[in-house]
């Protein structure tokens, strides 16, 4: 790729850290990002298309309409609410199409009205702009929709300006909050917490403004009051003191709290940084996790001083845990500078002695988006950090290095991209690859190369007509591993025509291949699969098309588990198996709702095998009829019945077919890793229960239980669980506290890991986390239906509260 340098500048701004200068001596962070950034540069990218497209009910608004958050969600903001697809890895479908649950944050049905003053002086002071003889104040008044949001005889301004993702476990089931903009001004974070509906925490528009009106709309108590309501310019300025312009979160910040009785607990914050359109930049410090306005901890306004603000951006150098902060803001004049974020209550953070200008012409071409992605330097060996930003047609890219003489600054722009202004852009920031769209369905990937002293970027198109056909794009996302582009189209010119109706659908398509995939899986430092979903359906869906697991994925695998043996390889192992059950199903030949014969129920009820796997009990709503054939033996069945089964049914005398031995043969090694996984989970349950009881002290967890179904199998040798459990049943001294039925007060023996059945057959699930049967009507479920677990009770103590904090021992997914 060429790269045209439209100018190279080089300084040293003074930089400070709080009390302290920064380390001058910067060790390697992370290598492998260089050596990512460098593998992909030699790297041809064959985009695919991946179903399914997905249609929304409404035209996009506002700039930047896509985004894609850690947890795997997409949000498209659009006309009348924002639409969020949710991308699962499902281990419990075979179909080979991406798995999408989608839901929506519908827009508020009421106007926003900003709070600049009494309500009745307001409505004084609108009708007396509206009815002025002076044209440049009735007119101006009567357009602005800020100052007119529920439209009257224009039309309402309904729908989204722009949504943004806060990073993982910031909401009370650890994942991702989501902040948004409406047309009318008003700024709301919301949360989903129980998968199908989501709940408005706060309304930060509301609560800004009733901290305005009661600092009097003066910034700092120095500040001379400005004028009265009635004066139209003070009205204009209160009005633009509040109206968000773009808001963006920060990385979370740890810091120890001291308790009462001297013990030290973690406690998290993040910042939400909200620019207001008369250039200040309001810094929201909420405390984790986010609950609503009472985790509000402090608000701080700073005044940027940039004519015109147009987007923003967090910028986070982070060395040795210290923490160093600024925001990127950029005009729509062209400018782009970062200025100093003072957080000295929140530690360990460090912040720039003053604005550092990145670009200073007033050429016109407004900054459309800006991304920081953090690098490692191999050649200057210490950390950097790349800033890109979407200016008109061009990309403009700097480079940030802190050296022993400070700051150094390395700029320049990227030209020959697009012949259109480029409508979105987006940044995998794990090897620094930037996306770049225009209307005309044009997508760039830009590569970075670093160089001696600063970088130059390959790259490459990727023409989506070539993909979908004829396309006009209006937003791009990358996943959050870079496997899959997240593109919103509608339908282009065909024959030099443009369409009658326009269709809005969000579409994917691959930029990894299933082997990258596989092998950033097995390297993950993350080691966490529900983190790399978007990796994982790459392996699902090679899977489910090969009906194999490829022999140098065993073999790699095979090799980890032997020289680690780390849960995560043994998870991603049972993800395999799972995929490779339901690839090697065949389709059910009649459509899953419709209820089968009466005489096919009565044969299932009775055929031996029936209910005997332990994932038919767990699943529950997602049975599969090839689960019941596998386990059915088909005796007595005639040809009308077996049809509707999704597995050949052997004869009386013939034996089983060899596609049903190879399933047994996977499901026998599916119960194999299961188990193991349980095992490991019970040791880490027991090591907790050892470290925070006391002697012949009785928990909610049935401690001699689990050590009992430890050591009942024989051919189960673990010496590290044997030290641990006999150390648990001194401590214990001879006590049980065995488990009792809340209907019969039988005692509940511990003899299945899934369930507790008592003498008289109530039959109770088990809590995946701490093994207590679930004696209530209520309680949570894995996010892949994989497992359950119980809800915190207030008797818990802090430690039994942490384990049920935990995602699923099988598959990684929070618990909802």
């Amino acid at each position: 790729g060429k790269m045209a340098a439209a100018a190279e500048r080089r300084g040293s701004p003074s930089l400070s850290a709080g009390e302290e200068e920064p380390p001058l001596e910067l060790d390697s962070l992370v290598e492998e990002v260089a050596a990512a950034a460098a593998a992909s540069a030699g790297f041809r990218l064959t985009a695919v298309r991946r179903e399914p497209a997905v249609r929304l009910q409404h035209g996009v608004s506002g700039l930047e309409p896509l985004a894609w958050s850690e947890d795997h969600r997409v949000s498209v903001s659009t006309a009348r609410s924002i639409a969020v697809l949710e991308q699962l890895s499902d281990v419990h479908s075979g179909g080979q199409e991406m798995v999408i649950h989608r839901t929506a944050v519908p827009a508020p049905s009421a106007a926003c009205l900003l709070k600049v003053g009494p309500k009745k002086e307001v409505a004084e002071c609108k009708e007396k702009f509206a009815s002025s003889v002076d044209p440049t104040v009735s007119q101006t008044f009567m357009l602005d929709r800020v100052f007119n949001p529920e439209g009257k005889s224009l039309p309402p301004m309904r729908g989204f300006k722009y949504s943004s993702w806060s990073p993982l476990g910031c909401d009370a089931n650890g994942r991702c909050l989501l902040a948004a903009l409406t047309m009318d001004n008003r700024l709301t974070i919301h949360a989903n917490l129980n998968r199908l509906q989501w709940v408005q925490l706060v309304d930060l528009t509301e609560i800004y403004g009733e901290r305005l009106y009661e600092a009097s709309y003066k910034l700092s108590k120095t500040d001379t009051p400005r004028g009265e309501l009635g004066d139209f310019s003070e009205f204009q300025r209160r009005h633009s003191m509040q109206t968000p312009v773009r808001m963006e979160w920060s990385g979370i910040c740890t810091t120890q709290q001291v308790k009462h009785n001297n013990e030290c607990r973690d406690v998290g914050s993040v910042l939400l940084a909200v620019l207001f359109e008369n250039s200040n930049i309001a810094v929201w410090q909420f405390q984790l996790p986010f609950l609503g306005k009472e985790s509000i901890t402090s608000c701080n306004t700073i005044e940027s001083g940039i004519n015109s603000p147009s987007v923003l951006s967090w910028w986070e150098y982070e060395h040795n845990n210290r923490k160093m902060s600024g925001l990127i803001v950029g005009s729509a004049f062209g400018p782009v500078k970062i200025l100093p974020v003072n957080l000295k209550a929140v530690k360990g953070y460090f912040t720039l002695r003053q604005p550092v200008v990145l670009w200073q012409e007033m050429d016109q071409l407004p900054v459309h988006s800006i991304k920081c992605i953090p690098l490692y330097h191999p050649y200057q060996k210490c950390s950097c950090s790349l800033v890109v930003a979407a200016r008109g047609a061009y990309v403009f890219w700097c480079l940030l290095l802190i050296s022993k003489a400070g700051l150094n600054v390395h700029n320049s722009h990227v030209t020959g991209l697009h012949s259109l202004p480029i409508v979105s852009m987006t940044a995998d920031k794990q090897n620094g690859t930037v996306y770049t769209c225009s209307s005309d369905g044009k997508v760039r990937q830009l590569i970075p190369i670093f160089t001696d002293v600063a970088l130059k970027f390959e790259h490459q198109l990727i023409k989506l007509s070539e993909v979908f056909g004829s396309v006009r794009t209006h937003g791009i996302a990358v996943s959050p591993c870079g496997a899959y582009l997240a593109v919103i189209t509608t339908e282009g010119m065909t024959n030099g025509l443009h369409p009658v109706n326009k269709n809005y659908q969000v579409q994917f398509v691959t930029l990894k291949t299933f082997e990258e995939a596989a092998a950033q899986l097995l390297e993950s430092s993350v080691q966490n699969l529900f983190r790399q979903v978007d990796l994982t359906d790459l392996v699902r869906w090679k899977i489910l098309k090969d009906k194999h697991i490829p022999q140098f994925l065993q073999e790699a695998l095979d090799k980890k588990i032997e020289s680690c043996g780390s849960t995560y390889f043994w998870r991603f192992k049972l993800f395999l198996l799972r995929i490779l059950y339901q690839s090697m199903q065949k389709a059910p030949s009649e459509v899953m709702w419709r209820p089968s014969h009466e005489d096919a129920k009565i044969l299932i009820s009775d055929s031996p095998g029936m209910g005997s796997t332990e994932d038919d009990q767990e699943e529950g709503t997602s049975k599969q009829a090839s689960k019941q054939s596998l386990c059915d033996t088909g005796k007595g069945m005639d040809v009308d019945d077996t049809a509707e089964d999704s597995l050949p049914q052997s004869s009386d005398i013939g034996g089983r077919e060899p596609m049903e031995e190879k399933l047994l043969e996977v499901q026998a090694q599916i119960e194999a890793v299961e188990m193991h996984l349980t095992r490991e989970h019970m040791k880490r349950v027991l090591g907790e229960v050892y470290l925070h009881t006391w002697i012949t002290e009785n928990t909610s967890i049935p401690t001699r239980g689990v050590c009992d179904f430890l050591m009942s199998d024989d051919g189960y040798d673990d010496r590290t669980a044997r030290v641990l459990i006999g150390h648990i049943l001194k401590k214990m001294n001879k006590q049980t506290f065995p488990e009792h039925c809340s209907l019969c007060k039988e005692i509940l023996p511990f003899t299945d890991r899934k369930q507790a059945v008592c003498s008289n057959g109530h039959i109770w699930l088990r809590c995946f986390l701490t093994y207590q049967s679930c004696q209530s009507l209520v309680y949570r479920r894995c996010l892949l239906h994989d497992s359950i677990a119980r809800h915190p009770a207030p008797e818990d103590p802090e430690w039994i509260k942490r384990l049920l904090q935990g995602p699923c021992t099988f598959c990684d997914s929070p618990v909802f």
